[in-house]
């Protein structure tokens, strides 16, 4: 047992108390009496008691437990080790002492509990699945082991490792355990030797141009010798094979290559070798910008063709013509383009995911971006509350919508097992949007059906909308699939309503269970009341025939969806498409308006249009044309680095009218392409990654004194980075991101701006490389622990002495009142009158006699007489 003062400093308060008591005692010694002298040291006691308890005194209890947490690395580099872990833990479990609390835990990048530490625990258990193998976090696990052990208790962490981390320091978490009286011992897990063969390096040149002749190096490392095969693929097409013997050790291979295309152009390698351990140290990708002409994307509606290619000067500008269905979902793909025209393309034939990895070309990395009119763009188009309407300079909400038909919308939703996950949400999010297009004076309903239909809400007028979104949002999947009740309550309920326009629309997943007649039900509903139909066939369980059938005979449309993320723009144009005066249709004169650039078209006069689609013009947009509603015919702006225009009127000339026959007709589809095209920096920046994985990005021209860089994946995501200035015009930057391709958008304050695509190679758990035993003796050395040879060792006493700390704080104090008692009691009353009220209760007690021996003592004294 031992004593620690936790505030020694208040010791020093005893000084002037000592000095008092001193010079008291020495001053009045002579004329103290016993009882003085009782008094002055009860009080001096008193104080030196209280001074002490302020210095906060803790008795220190020794504690004979001991804990022991087992921490084993379940990563991907030590694949094929369970066998070797688990048997160390039953040896080691075998060794366990009375005293010792054992806790088993397991870590990749994240760490789990296997076993809470307990003192009962005695087996070991089928460890729970990792979740994310490709990583190693020696340092988080540590820490959490550490605060998760008593802390006044002798702690030993037993590390189960190959000490391959790379994620976190340990050496940071090291010198932070400086002091602590837990000891690390290692154990160094050994994977079984295996045939593996992986490509450790894949360099592109950084820039080329097009046709030029190419070298790619591909360096391979390998513990046998094998025959493999090199494929090469150039933006997810394949371009070549090659054959290629690999000996033990790093091999170096050369592939040929001219390339063809423009931009940044994403090359993978990937090599194929029979009875490979690991698969996934067999695929990289680097990035080339090849530089040629700039390069314009025209996108159709699917089984149609744009005539826009014909407008471009094909000699300053490289056109390629793609429909809406060809659209790819990969960044890559979008940045091998200087900018993007949509040519009276529907929103639902391009799907919100494509979409979003459009925006994000857009913003960040200034590719250019334009929607061309027609009765299948804009709001027609479901482009509402969508990542192209957010891009462009007009909005879908159109003026004077107080001017529309009344109208009737009832959803009628599958709301079966078969929709859930992803597309249910979507469905719901549809939903959702189609409400907000909508007046409060329209009437909504919404009925979700699975073997029976559920009235959500009721049709009645939209007066809280906000309430009809929580209601629509909150359904859940359910059971069966039958359509024909849920059509039919949306029918009767739109029946008796005085609208003038109704429209009923259905999604589903799946084939109802029982048959109905359906084309009584809508072709009355058709004739008598005036209801269309429209309706969604989601995936391939859908009953596509009677749902195509159910849409003819309700004059509506039918629409076949694939791909999930299209279901929110089919909803949003068919809540557009039961009222037709989103197009105008009255032939007009534009009011022209704007930069040189524009007006300079229309120097000789402005033609006549026939039509356009009502649209908004954003708060900063540049109105270039106008219709004399004041709607935007020609709009632009920037959004982000990007240059965006919306020309509501068409392409083909039976909107635009006179325009499409006007002398400057060809003019203004290349200054629009113009001024697309986005400014590059002449002078690349330079980019060079550092040991510790991030990227050293610098101007090498010196012109730069900041630099802005932003990091996105292939599938658009704006990665989170961090990016610190280390000197003008140098910044490093790093992020966490999966293996693939990411690509940076690096610009300055003078807007100079430049591309760059960054391999991220798989994890470094699958490289073929030894156990870092430095690191894990480095581990055992620094927490004064071992590293171990055999599992007893790691159940050996811990020589550090726990203790339990106890204060005795609040009964010095209630002494030292007790003290101050006595001495307030003897000043107020004195020795003698104490000691006389003592002798008094003595008297008292010596006097008192009991009745029962005083009758025993008269019947005495009674026989007496009678004798």
């Amino acid at each position: 047992m031992g004593l620690r003062i936790d505030s020694p400093a208040w010791l020093l308060l005893a000084i002037l108390p000592a000095v008092y008591f001193t010079f008291a005692w020495w001053k009045s010694k002579n004329r103290f009496t016993r009882e003085h002298k009782f008094i002055f040291f009860t009080r001096v006691v008193a104080v030196s008691i209280l001074i002490f308890a302020l210095a906060m005194p803790t008795l220190l209890l020794p504690i004979k437990e001991e804990q022991l947490l087992f921490v084993v690395d379940s990563s991907a580099s030590t694949a094929g080790t369970e066998e070797q872990y688990t048997d160390f833990l039953i040896k080691a479990l075998a060794e366990k002492k009375d005293h010792q609390s054992v806790g088993i835990y397991s870590f990749d990048e994240k760490f789990q509990t296997q076993v809470p530490l307990s003192l009962l625990t005695e087996d070991v258990p089928e460890f729970i699945g990792s979740e994310n193998e490709s990583r190693t976090n020696i340092s988080e696990s540590i820490q959490l082991a550490t605060n998760l052990a008593d802390q006044q208790k002798a702690t030993r962490i037993v590390l189960l490792s190959d000490g391959l981390e790379n994620v976190g320091s340990i050496s940071d978490q090291l010198s932070r355990m400086t002091g602590s009286n837990v000891e690390v011992d290692t154990y160094i897990l050994n994977r079984p030797e295996s045939d593996d063969v992986a490509i450790t390096s894949f360099e592109t040149p950084p820039v080329a141009f097009e046709g030029e002749q190419q070298q790619l190096i591909v360096q391979v490392e390998s513990t046998k010798a094998v025959q493999g095969e090199l494929l090469l693929s150039q933006n997810d097409q394949f371009l070549s094979k090659q054959s290629v013997q690999i000996e033990p050790g790093s091999n170096t291979f050369t592939l040929r290559h001219a390339s063809v295309g423009e931009g940044l152009l994403k090359y993978q390698v990937q090599l194929n070798v029979h009875g490979d351990a690991l698969l996934e140290n067999n695929q990289l990708t680097s990035v080339t910008m090849v530089e040629s002409a700039p390069h314009l994307l025209v996108v159709s509606s699917d089984k149609l063709t744009s005539p826009i290619p014909s407008y471009i000067d094909n000699q300053v500008v490289q056109v390629e013509a793609i429909q809406a269905s060809d659209l790819p979902y990969d960044l890559s793909n979008y940045l091998a383009y200087d900018a993007i025209i949509f040519d009276n393309v529907p929103g639902y034939q391009v799907g919100e995911a494509k979409m979003t990895v459009i925006e994000q070309a857009v913003k960040n990395f200034g590719v250019g971006f334009m929607m061309v009119g027609g009765d299948n763009s804009y709001g027609l188009g479901g482009y509402f509350r969508t990542p192209i309407e957010k891009l462009l300079p007009v909005e879908m909400e159109v003026k004077g919508k107080q001017q529309l038909p009344s109208l009737g919308l009832i959803i009628v939703m599958d709301r079966s097992g078969s929709m859930y996950g992803n597309k249910f949400e979507l469905a719901k999010e549809a939903a959702a949007r189609s409400v907000e297009l909508l007046r409060d004076d329209d009437t909504l309903g919404f009925i979700a059906f699975d073997d029976r239909p559920w009235e959500i809400i009721e049709a009645q007028t939209l007066t809280d909308k906000e309430e009809a979104l929580e209601k629509i949002l909150s359904v859940s999947v359910g059971g069966g699939t039958e359509i024909y009740p849920g059509l039919e309550l949306a029918y009767e309920r739109l029946s008796d309503l005085k609208l003038q326009r109704k429209h009923v629309i259905l999604l589903t997943d799946g084939q109802s269970a029982t048959q109905n007649d359906y084309e009584e039900l809508i072709t009355e509903g058709l004739g008598d009341h005036k209801i269309t139909l429209s309706t969604v066939a989601i995936g391939q369980d859908a009953d596509r025939v009677l749902l195509e059938e159910l849409a003819q005979f309700g004059t509506g449309r039918f629409y076949d969806v694939s791909d999930e993320s299209t279901i929110p723009a089919i909803l949003s144009r068919e809540t557009v498409m039961i009222s037709r005066t989103y197009i105008e249709d009255n032939p007009f004169y534009p009011i022209i308006r704007g930069d040189a650039a524009w007006t300079s078209l229309f120097a000789e006069g402005v033609p006549q249009l026939n039509a356009y689609i009502a649209t908004t013009a954003k708060q900063t947009a540049t109105v270039v044309a106008e219709s004399t509603k004041e709607d935007p015919v020609i709009a632009e702006w920037m959004y982000g680095l990007g240059r965006t225009i919306a020309y509501t009127s068409d392409s083909s000339g039976a909107w635009s009218g006179d325009f499409a026959r006007y002398s400057e007709w060809g003019n203004f589809w290349n200054t629009a392409v113009s001024r697309l095209l986005p400014s590059y920096s002449e002078v690349p920046f330079d980019i060079r990654k550092s040991q510790d994985g991030s990227y050293a990005v610098s101007d090498p021209s010196g012109q730069s004194s900041f630099l802005d860089i932003v990091a996105v994946n292939e599938a658009g995501e704006e990665i989170e980075s961090l990016s610190e200035p280390i000197s003008p015009g140098k910044s490093r930057v790093s992020f966490d991101a999966d293996p693939g391709l990411i690509f940076l958008r690096i610009s300055n304050e003078q807007n100079s701006m430049y591309q760059a695509g960054l391999s991220i190679p798989y994890s470094e758990e699958y490289k073929i490389q030894p156990p870092n035993k430095g690191l894990m003796e480095e581990i055992a050395n620094r927490t004064g622990g071992k590293l171990l040879t055999s599992p007893e060792q790691a159940m050996r006493n811990i020589e550090f002495e726990s203790s339990e700390s106890k204060s005795i704080q609040k009964w010095l104090v209630l002494i030292a009142m007790m003290l101050f008692f006595i001495d307030i009691t003897l000043r107020r009353f004195g020795w003698r009158m104490l000691s006389g009220l003592a002798s008094k209760m003595k008297k008292s007690t010596d006097d008192y006699v009991s009745p029962v021996n005083d009758t025993n003592v008269a019947q005495l004294l009674k026989g007496k007489k009678k004798r």
